[in-house]
């Protein structure tokens, strides 16, 4: 009897087909795991962007750059520097309010001298020579270090011009306020500011005297200002306080040295253009008149220089008399 033959399962077949889906799944599953990542991503940066866009933006606050002060050394070798700095205009050339009411004077007898000192001399010679050839007397104040320091003296000298000492002094502002390289600091200890005020006299030996340029800080301290004005009543030298700040000790002090001494009374260019600079001229002969005298300060600006070529000559018609600083301190 034969046997009924049974059909022959392909186990391989069924094998493979089950293979087949869970190779199929897998990929499926990369495929939505792939895809997922991408916008889970994209989602991520676009939170990130937006909390961005949210911050303000930081605020860069720069340090203000100090100019290291360069140690005392020989008048030879000290380097030139400028008053002005690029890109750093000048609107000012004194710290505090300069407007302040002048010093009444009880000595009116009949006189009315005035003193103009043009203060920051010694960068050009033009400049010199241009307030020179106004034909009055005039009082150059000239800084210390400057590019033609030595020849602007000189050549006041040899013109009849009185030339002083104009000495860079530590301002509130400093160090964002530049200062001259060879420039009197608080910091300084009485060997250095002795030293330094005998370089100036060494580059400037035709001084006669002495005002402070800026100075708000170092004026206020009577103990530094009394070893400076100590060495220059040593060496014969009057002062002139500039009053750069209303607390100002330099001319009590010189007072107390016994050293002659002055004080401003006006500054004539706080603003650079003639009308203004005609006002300011018009106190100070106003001061002159009714105190007996007054010391006027403006720098070598065109429009000063213009101003006082057209009005300087005429004073003397008006009655007043114009003289070098050093006959107004007492």
């Amino acid at each position: 009897m034969s046997v009924k033959q049974q059909p022959r399962i392909n186990r391989y077949k069924n094998k493979s087909g089950r293979g087949g889906f869970v190779l199929a799944a897998f990929i499926l599953f990369m495929v939505l795991l792939v895809v997922g990542g991408y916008f889970l991503q994209r989602f991520l940066a676009a939170d990130t962007r937006l909390q961005t866009q949210s911050l303000p933006e930081p605020v860069v606050v720069q340090q203000p750059k100090v100019v290291p002060q360069q140690p005392h050394s020989s008048t030879a070798q000290q380097t030139k520097v400028d008053v002005v700095l690029p890109n750093e205009p000048v609107k000012h050339y004194f710290d505090e309010d300069t407007r302040l009411e002048p010093v009444e004077r009880q000595s009116p007898s009949g006189k009315a001298l005035l003193a103009i000192i043009v203060d920051d001399m010694g960068s050009s010679i033009q400049e010199a020579r241009s307030l020179a050839g106004i034909g009055v007397p005039l009082t150059f104040s000239v800084i210390p270090g400057l590019r033609h320091d030595r020849e602007v003296a000189a050549f006041a000298a040899a013109e009849g011009v009185e030339v002083m000492l104009h000495m860079p002094m530590q301002s509130k502002e400093y160090p964002r306020r530049r200062m001259e390289s060879n420039g009197l600091l608080l910091a300084y200890d009485v060997e250095e500011l002795k030293q330094r005020v005998e370089g100036y006299l060494e580059l400037l030996p035709q001084a006669v005297g002495a005002n402070n340029h800026m100075g708000s800080a170092f004026t206020e301290d009577a103990v530094k200002m009394r070893v400076v004005l100590g060495a220059l009543k040593q060496r014969g030298l009057f002062f002139v306080d500039s009053v750069t700040t209303p607390a100002t000790t330099g001319f009590s002090v010189s007072r107390e040295l016994g050293m002659r001494s002055g004080r401003r009374d006006v500054f004539l260019d706080n603003e650079q253009n003639e009308a203004y600079i005609s006002g300011q001229l018009a106190m100070a002969i106003a001061r002159a008149r009714k105190g007996g005298q007054a010391i006027a300060i403006c720098h070598p600006h065109p429009a000063t220089i213009a101003t006082l070529s057209k009005t300087l000559p005429k004073l003397k018609q008006q009655g007043i008399t114009l003289v070098s600083a050093s006959r107004l301190v007492r």
